[in-house]
């Protein structure tokens, strides 16, 4: 089966990797953060978290999915206090009826020292 890299806006194209890759009708979304077109949104785990699922939903619409046809995500959180703002904030980004499979893990650092929550994503486009 054919491999199809997804990226979302060619002038921002990453070096090293795709922003997600499209096989079939899945989609493998690689970790988005909280950045945005004008850099970090701010320090604060919830403006990161939000901005982290609004990127998320932008690489799943360039692979003709939605946030509804997400099955799993992985979420990476360097600190542990900032769980429960996370977890308030990925139930706004998902409806009721369409809650992924998800697992948290808290690690040491991520890419860069500023960024709090990474999220990476699997969906099946129906």
């Amino acid at each position: 089966m054919a491999k199809e890299m997804i990226v979302p806006n060619p002038d921002r194209k990453p070096a090293g990797f795709a922003p997600a890759t499209k096989v079939g009708n899945m989609v493998f979304v690689s970790g988005q953060t909280g950045a945005g077109d004008n850099g970090l949104v701010g320090g604060a785990v919830r403006e990161q978290t939000q901005q982290t699922f609004k990127n998320l939903e932008t690489v799943l619409k360039a692979a003709g999915a939605t946030m509804a046809d997400v099955v799993k995500i992985t979420c990476f959180l360097v600190r542990e206090n900032d769980y429960k703002g996370y977890a308030e904030e990925r139930l706004k980004a998902f409806s009721p009826d369409s809650q992924p499979a998800s697992s948290t893990l808290i690690v040491k650092a991520l890419a860069k020292p500023e960024f709090l929550v990474e999220i990476e994503a699997i969906a099946v486009i129906s």
